[in-house]
């Protein structure tokens, strides 16, 4: 009989490693009162998550006609759905994303539908695509510095283990310069991810399986060259460990014209494209959702793409565990497949086109900031945020990580700045931190920018 009084029954393993998983952060973040203007106009500004609040007026309208689009709701929409995905959704996407990433439909056709799998958001969809790829124990490869909550992505049910990728000390950058590092001392290189999975294998014992790129990379709100790609491409292909470029921002690279963003499912295309779309082969995926480009989270869509037929029937499977509500496809169909008269544009590609520009009018501000504060920073061109150094006001005394937690507190529980630190994204050098200059109205922004020009004087007086 089981005694419900006993503690060490209430939950399992699993649950508590899941919480530990979490980026600790945000225990912080929950403790100290928000801002709100009139009842706490010295809370904290949220500028940490990654969420564009810019939108609203845009979207509010436009989904209120979107669901009102159809005179009726489609009969077989009531019943159980593909577990992957509506037909009539999966075509949509397959265009959209054809047309966003740039892909050779003439020569490949571009994606193949069967290949897509819409679910319940990205990290629904990523952490799928891990089971079907690796086992429990197995490692998944990222370089540093990385999304916090990939760990909690990959770990807490798939049983992943996350194997870090220094890149710094394979670029040829001196980290004890004294230099802020440039874009290019966080591009990887073959020697990076020899010598990474090497000690993974040598000092943990850990076999990795897969290598996960943010592309756009968040946090450092840049691109990586398309040689960048390729090298990465190749060695995957050559070690068969599986690729997955996670390109939630791929609509929001701003920078056109400096950024040089290349998806890597066009990198990887074959010169003769199989029956199964870009021929690919079986190392090579992607992923995608509506939560960042189109501010969308709260719909819930993620998007998988993989050629390799090994795992379609799993992953199909897999999503029945995460589908979105037909009535929700029936909606992303619609928009996906609005054109405006009498340009014939689609709605998708000028609502980019003008988040696109206010993000940029953000950044521009932002890092006009940091400019005039004399405050290292890389240049960014795509996603939410700016990748900022604040080493030279981390304390003189402690370990790397306590001088910059109590830098990042200082931030955030006296100046009212809540910003993402880099030693939650296992970044290489203590006192980096991620702006998400999307995070905000108008207003607060503006009074961020206050604040820092306020906390950056008074340290230096």
């Amino acid at each position: 009989m089981t005694d419900h009084n006993d503690e060490g029954a209430l939950s399992s393993s699993r649950a508590g490693r899941a919480v530990s998983l979490l980026p600790t952060y945000l225990t912080d973040a929950r403790a100290v009162q928000k801002y709100c203007q009139s009842s706490a106009p010295d809370g904290a500004l949220q500028l940490s998550v990654a969420e564009n609040q810019m939108l609203e007026d845009l979207l509010v309208p436009a989904l209120t006609k979107f669901s009102r689009a159809r005179e009726s709701f489609p009969a077989d929409a009531i019943y159980y759905q593909p577990t992957h995905g509506r037909e009539p959704l999966r075509n949509a996407v397959k265009d959209y994303l054809d047309d966003l990433l740039e892909l050779d439909v003439a020569t490949s056709g571009g994606l193949d539908p069967d290949g897509l799998v819409v679910g319940a958001g990205c990290n629904a969809v990523l952490e799928n695509l891990c089971v079907s790829l690796a086992e429990p124990g197995q490692g998944v490869m990222i370089p540093l510095p990385y999304y916090a909550a990939f760990e909690f992505d990959l770990g807490s049910r798939a049983g992943l283990e996350v194997v870090p990728v220094p890149t710094m000390e394979h670029s040829g950058f001196d980290s004890s310069s004294g230099e802020s590092p440039p874009p290019e001392a966080y591009y990887l290189t073959r020697a990076a991810l020899d010598a990474a999975r090497q000690k993974s294998i040598d000092e943990n014992g850990i076999e990795p399986r897969i290598l996960l790129i943010s592309h756009p990379q968040n946090p450092l709100g840049i691109c990586y060259p398309p040689d960048v790609v390729l090298e990465a491409i190749d060695w995957c292909r050559e070690h068969k460990i599986h690729l997955i470029s996670d390109e939630i921002y791929a609509g929001s690279v701003y920078e056109q014209n400096h950024a040089g963003f290349s998806s890597a499912l066009k990198l990887a295309s074959s010169s003769s494209p199989t029956e199964m779309g870009l021929g690919l082969g079986p190392f090579v995926h992607f992923v995608y959702a509506l939560s960042k480009d189109y501010a969308l989270s709260g719909l819930r869509v993620g998007i998988l793409y993989s050629e390799n037929p090994e795992i379609r029937l799993p992953l199909q499977k897999l999503n029945d565990l995460c589908s979105v509500s037909s009535q929700t496809q029936c909606l992303v169909e619609d928009m996906m497949t609005e054109v405006s008269p009498p340009s014939s544009v689609h709605w998708t590609k000028g609502f980019l086109t003008e988040n696109q520009r206010r993000i940029r009018e953000r950044k521009d501000a932002w890092q006009s900031c940091l400019d005039e504060l004399g405050i290292p920073h890389l240049d960014a061109t795509a996603g939410l945020f700016c990748w900022m150094d604040f080493s030279e006001f981390l304390p003189e005394t402690g370990t790397p990580s306590e001088r910059e937690r109590a830098l990042y507190l200082e931030l955030l529980t006296e100046y009212g700045l809540l910003f993402t630190p880099g030693d939650s994204m296992k970044n290489e050098l203590p006192g980096f931190f991620r702006c998400v200059f999307t995070a905000a109205s108008d207003h607060e922004f503006e009074l961020g920018m206050e604040r820092l020009r306020n906390y950056v004087n008074e340290k230096r007086a």
